[in-house]
Order: structure tokens, then sequence, then C-alpha cells
């Protein structure tokens, strides 16, 4: 599959959730979730940031933004949830996340050469998570579109390709305090920068 091909099931996969979003909150859905506003009886979704951060639609869709940086600092981005949780279920949180990375100058291996390498990917997943009492759990799947370039060209060094991507999550929230642990993991080699592991604790004042 190309990167141009990926990027196309990203757009579908956002647009997707947020016409289920919109479809869950016609009618008398769609006056209960105003009430919810209303009173202020809502959750943020488990795989979300914080929960000042996040837009809430009045057709019921949460859409949350955060910054990527790698601890390394060779990676920066962003990326881009769109969810909704559904109205019978809803301790259930579905969503589509729209991911992008940079990174540079990454230290590599091609055989027995040392290499710095440039990349920028694309790519996007699905989530499905589940609050249970202040304790939720989240996971995601989904496909990256990358290219490459070594910082001093190498001819066999592979400058693209497309990959699958997964992760999964935990938080632990209290009224004051988050905690908050994921796991996302990337099948190719050439991205195994990106493999990250993050924990945080968010204690607001």
């Amino acid at each position: 599959m190309t990167s141009r091909h990926t990027i196309a099931v990203l757009l579908a996969c956002l647009a997707l959730t947020a016409s289920l979003g919109a479809a869950a909150a016609e009618g008398s859905l769609g006056d209960d979730i105003a009430k919810k506003s209303k009173r202020g009886d809502r959750e943020s979704p488990v795989y979300a940031g914080q929960p000042e951060d996040l837009m809430r639609l009045e057709n019921g869709v949460v859409i949350d933004g955060q910054d990527i940086e790698s601890p390394d600092g060779f990676t920066s981005g962003f990326r881009l949830i769109a969810g909704f949780s559904p109205f019978q279920m809803p301790k259930l949180d579905l969503g589509a996340e729209f991911s992008y990375r940079e990174s540079d100058e990454v230290p590599t291996r091609l055989g027995d050469q040392q290499l710095l390498v440039n990349t920028v990917s694309l790519g996007g997943s699905l989530v499905a998570g589940v609050r249970l009492g202040h304790f939720g759990l989240y996971a995601k799947s989904g496909l990256v579109g990358w290219e490459g370039d070594a910082v001093i060209p190498r001819g066999d060094f592979d400058e693209a390709g497309t990959t699958r991507v997964q992760g999964f999550g935990a938080r632990l929230q209290f009224p004051g305090f988050t905690s908050r642990l994921e796991l996302e993991e990337y099948d190719a080699p050439d991205m195994a920068h990106l493999n990250l592991l993050t924990a945080s604790i968010n204690i607001p004042f």
C-alpha cells in the first residue's frame, strides 16, 4: 500500500467517525447530550488528553489535539483524535486518530554502517477504549506511511514504506489527579525510533 492510499484510508476513518457521532446525536439523543452539557456531566474519553484541552461538538463528537515530542528530542509532531461514546454504551469510547511525525538526524544502522536519517511519517489508527470507574483501558491499530532520507545518501537505503502501528494504554483518573501509561509500536525496523513508551502524572493547580 502506498502513502497515498494510506492517507485516503485515514481521511475515510475520520469521516466515518464524525458521521457516526452525528447520527448518534440526532433527535432525542441530541437533546440528552445538550442536557448533559448544561449539567457539565461529561467524562473525557479514556484515550484523550486533559479534559480542558478537548473540543466538544454539538453532535456529540469529541476532538482532542496533542503535540508529540520524543524524550530523546529526535522526533516532534502532533496527533488529532476525533471520537464519540455511543449513547447506549456511555462507558465505551470509539475514535479515529490522525498523526504526523518528523524526525531529524536519527542514528540507525544499515548492515555494518552507521547512518543519520531524517524521516517523515503520516498515519492513522482506529481507537477503542472502556472506562471502568476511575480506571480505563484503550487500544489502537492502524497504518503509517513514511519516507526517509539519509543525511549522507546511501543507494541501498529504503527511503519509503508503509507499516502497521499498534498501541495500548491505561489511565487512572481522580478529581485533581490523572495518571497515564501508553505504549506505541511500529512494525517496520526502519521506524523503530518512533516506538514510544510514555508515562505521565497530571495534578492541575
